[in-house]
């Protein structure tokens, strides 16, 4: 067991049972990952932890600043510690990991003092050796272990330094080096964002991998804003000016591959942030490629064989919306069709396709390209964003007349297009004649195949997976635990969720009838479409996530929502608390006109029949649900409710035929 896991076992702390801390995860990542699973911060995890191994907390903010005199910088780097306290024949220092004897034998040999330690994250000691010894030593420092190779890993496509710094200067400077390592390393780890953070003392740089945030490093003020120079130079930028926001873009070879960066800066109180978006351009892939599941890949093409109307792609910002569409257009792409876009900004070149930049500035806006491209003869023209009442109103005249618009919008679900529309000035009558179809998405982390934990047998779910399953109707069959090859998140990849509406006459009625977005949400489903909430349990009970992934992409939203069944499908709902039993039963039941519905207890069951689902059986062996007092009365009462059963080998008729 990990010093971590025992640690936190000894110290009481609830759901330290479950930690578990591979042998090879590096000291930040054991203290993330034991934090992660307890829900705790690092900071009070550190105070909880500190009494059972009979110390301190440290408060790095605290240190006296003659401790600094008494431990060599080189020592407390390479141990990882940060000196606090001189106490005449005590030295006092934090560390993140009490149990090396190696960093008490060395200190103590270096000072010729006794070593008290203190307990602090890694986190939290990295920050203060950055902020406390030279910035330009610490940077030294960081660059003596990194890989010479490192200075040629970037290479500029073309050369983009003002004219004010050398190129001599921007080859040699050490920052070059520096800001290599951060750009080479975030496209090897798949990063789509680099953010460099300025702080107080010291800065953070941050990299979003599969749409969650991860610290990469530390550095002290000084370097951070030689590096932030350094990318604004990439950019074209002006680097004398660190008081307005700037926007620019480069591109440049790393590992061989083609790279566009869109680099963005803004002043902070003391300094700049930089935000650099990370694109691939060869990283466009086909519609079947990008993890669409084949029932709503089949529904998309269905929109895109429409000649004429609008197709839109909702969801909030990072959730792919770019990349669905981008799949999309190469797919129609085949050089029969004309096709045209408007974006803001480019993010991928398409061949054979004609596309244009936005640039306010220069009077390119979407409204006007809109209005220009109309005389170019299109077949297709894809907006990036309906932003405005004149663009909407634009994108509904080429619908009307002959052209298939393809555009994105920043809505919930699929049907909630239907009100940003309105308030974009467009009226009910115009949207139920000109929208062919929506697609609602979000990306949810796959979880990772080399760590993930199997939940086999009765009592392997948390507290926490028990009320999810619950809340979903499913059980999670791994837990995310994490390594080296995913991060130590125990999420590698990410997969698409999405709902695809097909705009059926009776939906255009309602439509045009002013119906609410949830009236057309569920008649949406009756009529056939999968709706968000079932393709994320689908995922669940496939393996390919878990459950708090689904809660924490799209929990807000459809945690709540009743489940409603495609007209001629009924729902079968199963309980007992034997997997085997319910695997059994499934594959007996299971078929096309039938879903299956599983709950491991009266609780869970008791939630799914409240939920507004209707189901045509509820079967299960267990005595507490069998027809009898109160249980009885609540199955008499609840119409949803057609016939409890316990498990027999000839099932009673469900959709009109009986199964034996």
């Amino acid at each position: 067991m990990h010093w971590l896991s025992a640690a936190a076992g000894r110290a009481g702390l609830k759901g330290a049972e479950v930690v578990v801390i591979p042998d090879d995860a590096s000291l930040v990542d054991s203290w993330e990952m034991t934090a992660r699973t307890l829900g705790i911060a690092p900071p009070d995890l550190a105070k909880a932890l500190a009494p059972a191994f009979g110390i301190a907390a440290a408060d790095c903010e605290q240190a006296e600043p003659a401790a600094l005199a008494i431990l060599p910088e080189r020592i407390a780097r390479q141990y990882h510690v940060f000196p606090l306290r001189d106490e005449k024949r005590n030295v006092v220092v934090a560390t993140a990991d009490p149990t090396n004897i190696d960093i008490e034998q060395a200190i103590e040999f270096a000072t010729g003092r006794r070593l008290v330690f203190e307990l602090a994250t890694p986190t939290a000691i990295d920050e203060a050796l950055s902020a406390a010894y030279s910035g330009e030593r610490a940077m030294e420092q960081l660059l003596s272990s990194i890989d010479e190779h490192v200075t040629d890993a970037v290479r500029l496509v073309e050369d983009s330094s003002p004219e004010s710094v050398g190129p001599a200067e921007v080859e040699s400077a050490p920052v070059v080096k520096l800001t290599n390592l951060i750009l080479r390393d975030a496209v090897v780890q798949g990063a789509s964002d680099i953010h460099i953070e300025p702080g107080v003392k010291a800065g953070t740089v941050r990299f979003r991998i599969d749409g969650v945030m991860r610290r990469y490093m530390h550095l002290p003020m000084v370097a951070l804003n030689r590096v932030v120079s350094r990318i604004k130079v990439l950019g074209r930028l002006d680097i004398a000016d660190r008081l307005r926001p700037q926007d620019g873009r480069s591109r440049v070879v790393i590992a061989g591959a083609h790279i566009d960066l869109r680099i963005s800066t803004v002043c902070t109180r003391d300094a700049e942030k930089a935000v650099i978006r990370i694109l691939r351009p060869e990283s466009t892939r086909k519609l079947e490629d990008i993890g669409i599941t084949p029932r709503e890949l089949a529904r998309l093409r269905q929109l895109l064989k429409c000649r004429d109307g609008i197709v839109i792609v909702t969801g909030p910002t990072g959730s792919g919306k770019t990349t669905t569409l981008y799949s999309a257009i190469r797919e129609i792409a085949t050089g029969e069709l004309n096709i045209s876009t408007v974006e803001d900004p480019v993010e991928y070149e398409l061949a054979g396709i004609t596309q244009i930049q936005v640039e306010p500035k220069r009077g390119v806006t979407f409204a006007n390209s809109l209005r220009a491209l109309l005389r170019q003869d299109p077949d297709v023209i894809f907006v990036g964003e309906i932003r405005d009442a004149e663009t909407a109103h634009i994108a509904a005249q080429a619908a009307m007349t002959g052209h298939l618009v393809l555009a994105s919008l920043h809505t919930n679900d699929a049907m909630s297009t239907i009100t940003r529309l309105t308030d974009l000035g467009l009226d009910r009558q115009t949207i139920a004649t000109t929208l062919r179809g929506t697609l609602a998405q979000r990306l949810i982390r796959r979880v990772c195949t080399d760590c993930a934990q199997p939940l086999i047998g009765e009592g392997s779910l948390t507290e926490e997976e028990t009320t999810l399953g619950a809340r979903y109707g499913v059980r999670p069959l791994s837990r995310a635990l994490g390594c080296k090859r995913c991060g130590s998140t125990g999420y590698r990849g990410r997969l698409p969720l999405v709902e695809v509406a097909v705009i059926t006459p009776t939906l255009a009625d309602m439509i045009a009838a002013g119906a609410t977005a949830h009236a057309l949400q569920r008649a949406a489903v009756a009529q056939g479409m999968v709706s968000m909430r079932e393709g994320a349990a689908a995922r669940v009970r496939r393996g390919e996530t878990t459950l708090q992934e689904v809660e924490r992409v799209v929990g807000d939203i459809i945690a709540e929502q009743p489940q409603r069944q495609p007209i001629g499908v009924a729902s079968i709902l199963l309980v007992n608390p034997d997997a085997t039993w319910r695997r059994m039963a499934r594959a007996l039941l299971e078929r096309d006109d039938v879903r299956i519905v599983e709950a491991m207890d009266e609780a869970q069951a008791t939630k799914l029949l409240s939920s507004g689902e209707h189901f045509a059986l509820v079967l299960t062996d267990l005595p507490a649900l069998l027809p009898s007092g109160e249980t009885a009365d609540r199955a008499a009462s609840d119409p949803s409710v057609v016939e409890w059963s316990p498990f027999t080998a000839a099932l009673p008729s469900v959709t009109g035929q009986t199964r034996h």
